[in-house]
């Protein structure tokens, strides 16, 4: 009944259904920020205050859900291949929001893994394999740029989120802004998905970008159709046998670890420099905002510039980043190191994605993505158990920042080798 209402609109609206599409999953990706560590960087301070407890148990909540999504991935990609992303990103609004909830009510930290590794393995696992799984069914031509839009609305999220966050503290204390959090998840996040997604444009009778099935018996119609620039075919097997697998795969090992490792001890290392709590707040957001639009400006990379250079600039960005962060001693030193290091991770959001899709195409992403993404997970898992356990024994975030900026310089190294893979044998 809905595919069927679906069916109708499509053909009555003026524009591409997938326009309808990636709305739906920027509405997902805004809420997907609920558990995000930028949002939990937050929280540390009053959470740790209450309870006693360490930076490294606070990140070992980041990192244990960040190996239950890197388990879950390759499972779920095979599914989303053969079922599309509708469900999987439903799951993870509900799956998402009604845990943040309940952290409202913890009082041990047993409790706060529970709910929060459940929210935060969507974060890296479904949301992520649902949200660019959709954008790649629709999209080929209008790829990046659908990418880029979904990172503008990531980002929204990630600014938005730890100001929610902050501004329900301030009126309520942290366990109202935990519910505050959880709320604006669901309210945001669940109705368009479940209402508005549809697996791929074929379902509608038509095909990726919005050109209609041709009809076989049309000769006519058939011949004035413009031949399309072929897409890479891919299936799991085949990709893992290429080098650029392998080397997308080591860049997003050292690249993840610097995102999650500094957005979650950004705004406790600020406050540890001296620098005031709201500064700390609207330093994560002012990061956040840059990389929205700076992942935006991604999506319009030139076609003849290879992929590989965009994530070259990543790689240096986000070493060039930690050690400005290393350097912060003041509140404008504080907004530029926030501001750079936004730069980075714009890049990174955006550009990833593109070039798991362009190097090995539509036709297995989730099963492919899903085996990397049990890289970018684990890459995650580490950045903050990095951040946090340095912190601790060292007294300082010295040590991990510094660790931070080799590996985004080594990133950059390796980005310069990944060449998209020649065809697959017929």
């Amino acid at each position: 009944m809905r595919l069927c209402f679906i069916h109708a609109l499509a053909g009555r609206l003026p524009f591409y259904y997938g326009w309808i599409v990636l709305a739906a999953v920027c509405a997902a990706s805004f809420s997907r920020q609920g558990p995000a560590v930028a949002t939990l960087s937050i929280f540390i301070d009053p959470m740790t205050t209450e309870f006693g407890w360490s930076r490294t148990e606070i990140s070992g909540a980041v990192s244990l859900g960040g190996i239950l999504g890197a388990v879950a991935a390759p499972l779920i990609g095979p599914f989303l291949d053969k079922n599309g992303a509708r469900t999987i990103l439903c799951f993870a609004v509900l799956t998402t929001g009604v845990p943040l909830l309940f952290i409202s009510t913890v009082n041990a930290l047993p409790l706060f893994y529970v709910f929060y590794c459940i929210a935060r393995m969507n974060f890296t696992g479904p949301y992520d394999l649902g949200i660019y799984g959709s954008i790649v069914n629709w999209f080929y031509k209008k790829r990046s740029f659908a990418t880029s839009v979904t990172t503008l609305a990531l980002m929204s999220g990630l600014v938005a989120m730890p100001l929610i966050a902050h501004a329900a503290m301030q009126a309520g204390g942290w366990r109202t802004a935990w519910i505050a959090v959880g709320a604006t998840v669901l309210i945001v996040g669940f109705v368009p998905a479940w209402l508005l997604l549809v697996r791929r444009p074929e379902d509608l009778g038509m095909e990726i970008d919005g050109a209609p099935i041709a009809d076989p018996t049309d000769e006519a119609a058939t011949q004035s159709q413009p031949t399309a620039q072929p897409e890479p075919a891919f299936t799991r097997a085949e990709a893992i046998r290429t080098p650029a697998f392998w080397l997308l795969s080591l860049f997003t090992a050292l690249a993840w670890p610097i995102q999650a490792g500094v957005s979650l001890h950004q705004a406790p290392f600020l406050i540890e420099r001296g620098l005031d709590p709201t500064v700390a707040a609207t330093a994560v957001s002012t990061f956040s905002l840059t990389s929205g639009i700076v992942g935006f400006a991604y999506g319009f990379w030139p076609k003849r510039v290879p992929l590989r250079f965009a994530l070259v600039l990543v790689g240096l960005l986000l070493g060039a980043a930690a050690l400005a962060m290393h350097e912060v001693h003041s509140v404008p030193m504080a907004y530029g190191a926030a501001i750079l290091f936004g730069c980075g991770i714009g890049g990174l959001l955006t550009i990833l994605p593109i070039a798991w899709a362009e190097f090995f195409g539509r036709r297995s992403y989730g099963a492919i993505r899903g085996v990397a993404l049990t890289v970018q997970v684990a890459s995650q898992a580490a950045g903050p158990l990095i951040a946090g356990a340095l912190r601790d024994i060292t007294g300082a975030y010295d040590v991990p920042l510094l660790t931070f900026a080799c590996f985004g310089f080594a990133g950059a190294a390796v980005a310069l080798l990944a060449k998209p893979p020649n065809a697959p044998a017929s």
